[in-house]
């Protein structure tokens, strides 16, 4: 498949649907008060049709991050 898009992490690890990984920094997440501390797993992740975002759950919240801040656990 020649369309077929590849989410990377920012050390170039491709990420799949289902995998853990964790911010590289500490991210304010735009709207809301959340900041993701550097280190904290988020887990079960979710790939978009975007190869440089994914989707997850942080509690009872669903974020949308850039795989660029993301690195696989």
């Amino acid at each position: 498949m020649e369309n077929e898009i590849v989410v990377t992490d920012s050390n170039g690890t491709r990420l799949n649907d289902g995998d853990s990984v964790m911010p590289i920094k500490d991210l304010k997440v735009k709207g809301t008060s959340v900041t993701l501390k550097r280190g904290t797993t988020i887990k079960n992740i979710r790939l978009t049709g975007d190869e440089d975002a994914v989707e997850c759950r942080v509690g009872k919240k669903t974020f949308v991050l850039k795989t660029s801040f993301l690195k696989k656990k």
